[in-house]
């Protein structure tokens, strides 16, 4: 059975060098073009006519923006609706890199941790541009808590300031951990699969049948687990900019 770690091996589909750097064309970058693709050809047919009763590529984009778009009111407040493009654009490139990722022979870039470091980092400059834009200097009373006791102000100061700096990271490993073990372990059960039914001979298609099904209750619960993860990596994105616009 291979490695189940091989299928994140970033591979170079076209070798490449500009000015001393290897700026190499991979299968990382070619999936996250594949991502953009899908994107825009969904928000192209979905807008395409707009006709009064929707068709299903219509709905479907609809029912995203709608859905974003309502969280992005709840979670971050009204005065974030200029952030909806970037809430909207992170939440369906990180969705279709993780439902791509689920097919045979596909890569999962969100699996890797410089890819969604790459978002959070985007998310953390973006929040804090905005925090210090906003209120200037006052910004830093974000992390000194109203009604705390003066004598423990310096200590919740490098606390909450410590909490701050660490949100790209732990918005990042969140995301890239639960796409690695969940690919990991679907990989696993279906070797484990193949080996137990290659085992049994004759029997092995009897014998087969159990975890098949549960081959196939791993792939629906990874599609669950795909766009769990993208909503969490948006509703937090949404939370943070609302530290930065209301200085909750």
């Amino acid at each position: 059975m291979h490695s189940p770690l091989e299928q994140f091996i970033v591979s170079v589909l076209y070798p490449l060098q500009l000015f001393g750097f290897d700026v190499s064309f991979t299968n990382a970058a070619l999936y996250k073009l594949v991502a953009v693709a899908i994107i825009t050809m969904l928000m192209v047919l979905g807008l395409a006519g707009g006709r009064m009763v929707p068709g299903r590529w219509q709905m479907l984009t609809e029912t995203l923006y709608t859905s974003i778009s309502s969280m992005v009111d709840t979670a971050a407040g009204p005065r974030a609706r200029a952030f909806f493009p970037l809430i909207f654009s992170i939440f369906t490139f990180i969705l279709v890199g993780n439902l791509v990722g689920i097919l045979p022979n596909t890569f999962t870039f969100t699996s890797h941790i410089i890819v969604t470091f790459g978002l959070a980092a985007i998310v953390f400059l973006t929040v804090t541009i905005t925090g210090f834009a906003k209120h200037g200097l006052h910004f830093f009373h974000l992390f000194a808590p109203k009604g705390a006791p003066v004598a423990l102000l310096p200590l919740l100061f490098v606390l909450e300031l410590f909490s701050f700096c660490i949100r790209p990271f732990s918005l990042s490993i969140r995301l890239f951990a639960n796409m690695l073990a969940g690919h990991i372990l679907m990989k696993v059960f279906a070797g484990m699969m193949v080996m137990l039914i290659g085992s049994m001979g004759v029997y092995g298609a009897v014998v087969g049948v159990l975890p098949t099904i549960l081959n196939i209750c791993m792939i629906g619960f990874e599609f669950f687990v795909a766009l769990l993860q993208a909503y969490i990596f948006a509703l937090l994105s949404s939370l943070y900019l609302r530290d930065a616009i209301e200085m909750h």
